[in-house]
């Protein structure tokens, strides 16, 4: 039985939650495409995902791609979609971390974010810890990505 009087327990220093949300800019003709392994390309330095498998459809539930965080190698695989509604990734970034990351359309010009970690090892908590107390700048990152690419990107591109 639980005494109702007793401290909550803890929260794991291991697993991390991350939900916030990212400002589009108008006119994007299909939003939550910027968030797909390919879509990403357009405006996420570095972001280079290659496929162990041909892939027609990136955003297929299914499709494994592959990924460099720094000296890390990462494993993608889509693990549902709503079409033009929601994606989610299943990932693990070897010796780090591992988890999901899901991407919602909250409006014409809004997603949220959410990322639930577990890292996979004592030193790689301290990195995660990390990465939590810089979730909202790491989005505010993405919103400016976005927008310079919107404001520089050729018309009739993926984000125009």
């Amino acid at each position: 039985m639980i005494n109702p009087s007793d401290p909550a327990p803890a929260p794991d220093p291991r697993r991390v939650r991350c939900t916030g949300t990212v400002r589009l800019p108008p006119g994007i003709a299909a939003p939550l495409s910027l968030f797909t392994p390919e879509g990403e390309r357009a405006w996420a330095a570095g972001w280079d995902p290659s496929y162990p498998a041909p892939a027609e459809d990136d955003s297929e539930p299914g499709t494994v791609f592959q990924t460099r965080h720094g000296a890390h190698p990462g494993t993608w695989i889509v693990a549902s979609r709503q079409p033009g509604r929601s994606i989610q990734y299943t990932r693990v970034i070897a010796d780090q971390n591992a988890g999901t990351v899901t991407v919602t359309l909250a409006g014409e010009t809004e997603v949220t974010v959410s990322y639930d970690l577990t890292a996979l090892s004592d030193p790689a908590a301290a990195h995660l810890a990390q990465f939590a107390a810089n979730y909202p700048q790491f989005l505010a990152d993405w919103e400016k990505e976005i927008a310079r690419t919107a404001r520089t990107d050729q018309p009739g591109s993926r984000l125009n």
